[in-house]
């Protein structure tokens, strides 16, 4: 019984690590300030969405067991996203509506950016990040797109063991990796 709560305050700690780092690369000025995301709760959110994507493209890789570590992040990031609304002043009738539809962007965007990854095509994931992030299809993401990239080989070269404890780096972003 004890040592059940150990490890689940254990496992609350590495949830908030992994998920205050996502946060705080999300938040970097560098993307506001250099490469064009707007400084406002959509391209917060945006951001957030992104970097959480990396994490989750990153636990995708493991056996089903280890993956309930992604579950958990989704559901602190959707907690942390239902506390801003109501921080904001959205009506408790309107936040689980506002929620809904938070989660079918973050699941079609999950599902844009892993294609984009995957794909072939070079310039499918700077259409995707012009489209989603920038709000602008005709977006140059060249720099931006290389910096999703190397995040994700980044995540993708990290021990699962380390992510397990917390430990999620990312890499530098560029100035002026917009363009």
């Amino acid at each position: 019984m004890i040592f059940g709560l150990f490890r689940r305050k254990k496992s609350d700690e590495t949830i908030s690590s992994l998920y205050g780092a996502i946060v705080a690369q999300a938040r970097n000025p560098v993307f506001y300030r250099d490469l064009g995301v707007a400084d406002t709760a959509e391209g917060r959110f945006e951001m957030i969405v992104l970097h959480m994507f990396l994490v989750l493209h990153r636990l995708k890789e493991e056996p089903e067991e280890r993956r309930e570590l992604g579950q958990a992040l989704f559901g602190v990031l959707f907690l942390d996203l239902d506390r801003g609304l109501r921080e904001m002043g959205v009506g408790d009738l309107k936040v689980p509506k506002r929620i809904r539809k938070m989660g079918e962007s973050f699941y079609g965007r999950i599902k844009v950016y892993d294609e984009a990854l995957a794909s072939d095509e070079t310039d499918a994931l700077e259409r995707a990040l012009a489209r989603n992030v920038l709000g602008k299809p005709d977006a140059e993401t060249a720099g931006f797109a290389a910096y999703v990239r190397a995040a994700s080989a980044e995540l993708a070269s990290l021990p699962f063991e380390r992510l397990a404890s917390g430990e999620v780096i990312f890499p530098s972003v560029p100035r002026g990796a917009a363009s």
